[in-house]
């Protein structure tokens, strides 16, 4: 198996196991607006999805969300992070696996700027990324569009068909598949067979990924 020229990864669900903060948050806000939502009702709901796309569903059923709705959310998210955020097992090994191999890392995802950094930073990983790290502010179009992982890959130098992007839900799927690369699925909170559907290889340790990108 050839060394991919880089590595994507994606945050939530693949770096950090953010869900259930997150989605707790959305769930509180939400309900308290007039949608009655539990945290796994909202992963289920918004999984994979970035702010701008979120916001028409919710409005739909809630009526217009107030001004800086987004901004405020983002920075409910940004200081729950700041406090506690968790690594998904084994993939901080799997990160520095890939570095100490030479290899060039990306973080893409549809997380909101002021979320993903605070992720990082309570990580620990906000310096091996360091400025090759993407939200959805930061491209045209959020994922399921290429634009994210497309921007990923330029940053490390890399053409995207020889990268690999780390995903774990299907709208990170599709944008990886859509730029090119080549996505391994991490079957975390989606399905391995919902995410081979959309073109992904699925896998389910964090400790296989060194394997699977051929520097195990």
């Amino acid at each position: 198996m050839m060394r991919p020229a880089a590595v994507l990864f994606d945050c939530d669900g693949v770096l950090a196991d953010s869900e259930a903060v997150v989605n707790a948050i959305v769930a509180e806000d939400l309900t308290a607006r007039g949608w009655p939502m539990t945290a796994a009702e909202a992963q289920a709901a918004f999984l994979g999805m970035a702010l701008p796309d979120m916001i028409p569903r919710i409005e739909a059923r809630v009526g217009p969300l107030p001004f800086g709705w987004g901004a405020g959310l983002s920075r409910l998210i940004a200081t729950a992070m700041m406090e506690r955020t968790f690594a998904i097992p084994g993939a901080i090994a799997a990160v520095q696996a890939v570095v100490a191999a030479g290899v060039p890392v990306a973080c893409a995802s549809n997380s909101a700027r002021m979320e993903l950094a605070a992720k990082l930073r309570g990580l620990g990983l906000a310096e091996v990324f360091g400025h090759r790290v993407f939200s959805f502010e930061d491209v045209a179009r959020a994922k399921p569009w290429p634009d994210i992982y497309r921007a990923a890959a330029a940053s490390c130098g890399a053409d995207p068909h020889d990268c690999v992007v780390v995903e774990d839900s299907v709208p990170g799927v599709r944008a990886g598949h859509a730029a090119g690369c080549r996505v391994l699925g991490f079957a975390h909170e989606t399905p391995a067979a919902l995410l081979a559907a959309h073109g992904a290889e699925p896998f389910t340790a964090m400790a296989d990924l060194p394997g699977l990108l051929g520097i195990g």
